[in-house]
């Protein structure tokens, strides 16, 4: 498990007969603890490209066949896994599902009478809205008119009457009740018809052709049949059920095993093949190495060499944090994927996110109310379709709803920090409910001068301390890549970073050039003097290492580094003052009527809401900011290559490997081919 860095990645080879190259592709497939590469051009050099064969083309039909049947059926309880020992196995159970026919022949007529059923409704729909004609439906079709039916507001309706061009011989028939209409006019004139009626937002729908009757016939025809299209897509539902309990346990199980034999197709083009041996290359975390060697030459019966594949090439990615940490991987990928070579930032991002999310909101009120929004997220939304669709739509859009559960987990940290403060600070909705209901008086005021002081003197040191951290991570970084220059410039940001700070708590102080003694003599600050030490130090240092130009550029990039964590202490203050001014606009109205008493609510609602989305957004996107710029500057590159093993979890079928890692009884099967 990894912790700061990504997992290690080694490249192995496995060189094997093409006898044993199913089953080590199987296993492979299992343990999906292997990155399959192309094979290098040293490798082709004595290896050709590995080829297809017929039997591949049979794979593919027969998975296609078999993800169309098991698509078809309705699913149903599958039971234990089945075991396929030889792809001749697979592909001989395939041959004993005899329900295609039945199947294909049932779906597609169910398909029919869903598009019949669709149009059905439709016509009824429409024919329910000509309770105003009562003549006969055919009489508004012939060979040289058209007649659609016109809807919309009575308004739209009468200017329709009039933007017609007088060349269609257009006939209208009104729905007494207004707001719609029937059209009858010349064929050529439809499309005109059409623009005029977009332009004033009339819906035009054309009649259904061979309606005979008057639109009370057609509806009951129609409503008949509706029912008898019901019942026989119900019949056929019905048979599709009978068919999936006796067939679709099987099916699933040969559809697995297809589309396993189908991955391991697809990567044979990245294979060497001899005329008796195949070979393969492929990226692995250095601590599943032993184990995954161990289980190829079991599978391989010893028959297998497997080596180290020399180098330089970039390794994949793979993160591994513990459980809890795991979490915050959602923000490091959703910014850049590290390097493999370079630092996994998720720890410190899973320790200084909620820190910050924390101090910024800062409210038990707020922060209760987005705790139990994060629970009812990481619940899965329940209720949400009684919520307005503009709010879901709106949501949605942001991010998805994976992603909002993983924004909700990392939220609940800072949610908590932010009660504890909040009862600190005694604000409720910036409201000292502690202070009305228990006397509780705090002795820190977020909005007094010295608390503001203090607070900001606090952010400042944060700050300090992150941009002092993201130097180290650097340093490290161009250390253990050979950049002596790169550790130099570093090492002064280092220098700089706290030189600068100490200089400016001097300067506040006024303990800048000395201090005068008893006798009048003076003598210099040796807290000043350190601090200047440290700022020319540091400032040539960075000069020295990354160059004049971007030396200068970092002198001022340290500085406001450092003090945009005072953004910490701003986005808290801006939540307090806005939540005092909502109370003390609702509390002055309390002491009126019923209405200043309801439109009080109002604001209180509205005002309280609206700064309770700030306080998921502000200290979210700030907080995050703060890292991703201010920290990441430091060392971070990202733009790294994901790691994605081959293979997939099995469910229906038995895996050739046991749960203990070790190859199972070994599995007599012949490659494709």
């Amino acid at each position: 498990m990894g912790v700061l860095r990504p997992e290690r990645m080694t490249k192995v080879g496995i060189l094997g007969w093409k006898d044993d190259q199913a089953r080590i592709l199987t296993v492979l497939h299992d343990l999906r603890l292997a990155q399959v590469e192309p094979l290098s051009p040293e490798a082709l050099a004595e290896l050709a490209p590995e080829r297809g064969t017929e039997m591949q083309r049979t794979i593919g039909d027969e998975a296609l066949r078999f993800r169309g049947l098991k698509s078809a059926l309705p699913a149903v309880p599958v039971g234990a896994p089945r075991r396929f020992d030889t792809l001749d196995d697979i592909l001989a159970a395939a041959k004993t599902v005899p329900v295609d026919a039945e199947v294909g022949d049932l779906t597609r007529e169910n398909d029919r009478l869903l598009s019949e059923q669709q149009a059905t409704d439709e016509t009824i729909a429409l024919l329910e809205k000509l309770s105003f004609y009562s003549d006969r439906l055919d009489l508004l079709s012939g060979e040289s008119f058209l007649t659609f039916f016109a809807e919309g507001d009575p308004e739209s309706i009468a200017q329709l009457r009039t933007a017609i061009p007088a060349s269609a011989d257009a006939q209208l028939l009104v729905d007494p009740a207004g707001g719609r209409c029937l059209v009858s006019l010349r064929r050529n004139a439809a499309d005109a018809l059409a623009r005029t009626a977009q332009v004033g937002g009339v819906h035009l729908t054309s009649l259904p052709p061979n309606l005979k009757g008057t639109a009370r016939d057609e509806l009951e025809n129609l409503r008949r049949r509706r029912e008898e299209v019901l019942r026989r897509r119900v019949a056929i539902a019905e048979r599709l059920g009978a068919i999936a309990r006796d067939w679709y346990p099987l099916i699933a199980a040969i559809d697995e095993a297809l589309q396993i034999e189908n991955r391991k197709v697809e990567i044979l083009a990245k294979l060497g093949a001899g005329r008796s041996t195949f070979a393969l290359e492929a990226w692995v975390p250095s601590r599943d190495v032993p184990r995954l060697e161990s289980v190829v030459q079991s599978a391989a019966n010893g028959r297998a060499y497997f080596y180290s594949v020399p180098t330089d090439e970039e390794p994949p990615t793979l993160m591994s944090n513990p459980q809890g940490v795991r979490r915050f991987e959602f923000f490091i990928r959703f910014y850049s994927l590290p390097q493999a070579d370079e630092w996994d930032p998720t720890l410190v991002f899973a320790i200084a996110f909620p820190l910050f999310f924390g101090l910024m909101l800062g409210d038990w009120g707020y922060g209760l109310t987005i705790l139990l929004i994060c629970i009812w997220m990481i619940a899965g939304f329940p209720g949400a379709q009684h919520l307005p669709k503009f709010g879901r739509d709106f949501v949605k859009r942001i991010v998805g709803p994976q992603g909002m559960r993983q924004l909700a987990y990392a939220l609940i940290p800072g949610c908590v920090l932010a009660i504890g403060l909040g009862v600190y600070y005694d604000e409720f909705f910036g409201y000292p409910l502690f202070l009305h209901l228990f006397g509780y008086h705090t002795t820190f005021d977020p909005l007094g001068p010295s608390e503001v002081g203090l607070l900001l003197l606090f952010a400042g040191f944060v700050g300090l301390g992150m941009v002092t951290l993201g130097f180290v991570f650097g340093l490290l970084k161009e250390y253990f890549h050979h950049h002596r220059r790169g550790v130099v410039g570093k090492f002064g940001g280092i220098v700089f970073a706290w030189g600068l700070a100490f200089f400016g708590l001097c300067v506040l102080h006024a303990k800048t050039l000395g201090v005068l003694t008893a006798g009048g003599d003076s003598i210099t600050n040796p807290t000043f003097d350190l601090a200047l030490v440290g700022v020319v130090a540091g400032l040539a240092l960075m000069i020295l290492g990354e160059g004049v130009q971007t030396g200068m550029m970092s002198l001022i990039e340290v500085l406001s580094h450092i003090l945009s964590y005072t953004r910490l202490v701003g986005i808290l203050l801006a939540s307090v003052v806005l939540a005092l001014v909502i109370n003390t606009i609702a509390g002055g109205l309390f002491g009126g009527g019923a209405a200043a008493v309801a439109v009080a609510v109002v604001i209180l609602l509205i005002g309280q809401s609206f700064n309770v989305i700030l306080g998921v957004f502000e200290p979210g996107i700030q907080g995050a900011r703060l890292i991703f710029v201010e920290y990441f500057s430091k060392f971070y590159t990202g733009n790294g290559r994901p790691f994605r093993p081959f293979g997939a979890a099995r469910t229906h079928t038995v895996s050739s490997v046991n749960p203990d890692g070790a190859s199972a009884t070994p599995i007599l099967q012949s490659p494709p081919g």
